[in-house]
């Protein structure tokens, strides 16, 4: 959740709704390809027309794939000291987008593939002047 003194990571990623945060994309009106994050045109060599529509994705997914992230990733990557390992998975999304995320938990080694995961916004870092870097993260549920 984020509050006033958080700053998301990169403007138009994601949003706080009434049903709970989503991811923001776009849908191609014409052949139905889904992206995220959000796309000029449509990018299917299928697809005769490119007629984008704004579209939002989540909250709930399966875990596809994940690994471990044991050592601290090197510039220009934030993350708060003392370094804690995190994990990283491919989430499959109800609406059909498997999204790359970091995991929410604290057990980085009791992931399991398969596992329902919900999306949740959450501090990435905190900045010198005590502002909360917030991103896109899955959680286990």
């Amino acid at each position: 959740m984020t509050t006033s003194n958080s700053i998301p990571v990169i403007k138009g990623l994601f949003a706080e709704t009434s049903e709970g945060p989503r991811l923001l994309g776009c849908r191609c009106a014409t052949c139905g390809t889904l992206y995220f994050p959000k796309a000029a045109n449509c990018q299917n060599p299928d697809c005769g027309d490119s007629k984008l529509e704004d579209a939002s994705f989540g909250p709930h997914g399966k875990l596809y794939s994940c690994a471990v992230q044991n050592f601290p990733p090197p510039p220009p990557a934030k993350y708060d000291e003392p370094f804690a390992p995190y994990a990283v998975g491919l989430v499959d999304l109800a609406e059909g987008l498997r999204i790359l995320g970091r995991i929410s938990t604290d057990d980085v080694n009791g992931l399991k593939i398969g596992s329902e995961m919900e999306l949740v916004l959450e501090p990435l870092c905190r900045e010198d002047d005590g502002s909360e870097i917030i991103t896109w993260k899955f959680r286990p549920i």
